[in-house]
């Protein structure tokens, strides 16, 4: 995924195709919270079938990396971004935003930027700490289940 990031050609996105652009950072957004409460139904229900550590991990990178796209896309725009210039800046940001560190030295300073900024903060707390949520409880019961199967064998 992380190759991925590196090697798509984002520089063909931002100001030179803006609708083609948004509606690629909706659609991914849109997919990604999906399948994120899709594992969290799993995980309520507790079906045994799935593979929510895996499947709920890489939903989380991915949409790291679906922010830093927008980001670095973004910052191809004047006055959008104040520091950001490269892909590594990006997804810099995005882990800094994500862990609420805010060092200061990317700032966003258009409104689009602020806009997909406030957005990320939003869809972090709602579908990632859900997803986290949902995910140490599944850990949880995994544990429980082993070790009453470890006491009564």
């Amino acid at each position: 995924m992380v190759v991925a990031y590196f090697l798509l050609p984002l520089d063909l996105l931002g100001p030179r195709r803006p609708v083609l652009s948004w509606l690629l950072f909706a659609l991914l957004l849109t997919a990604v919270a999906a399948l994120l409460l899709r594992q969290i139904r799993h995980v309520l229900l507790e079906r045994p079938d799935t593979r929510p550590g895996v499947v709920i991990t890489l939903l989380i990178v991915l949409s790291v990396h679906v922010f830093s796209a927008a980001y670095y896309a973004l910052a191809k725009q004047p006055d959008e971004f104040t520091g950001l210039r490269t892909r590594v800046d990006a997804l810099y940001f995005t882990v800094v935003t994500l862990a609420t560190v805010g060092y200061g030295d990317i700032t966003p300073r258009g409104q689009a930027a602020r806009v997909v900024t406030v957005l990320q903060i939003t869809y972090s707390f709602v579908f990632l700490t859900a997803a986290a949520t949902a995910l140490a409880q599944r850990m949880r019961d995994v544990v429980v289940r082993r070790t009453e199967r470890d006491r009564s064998g």
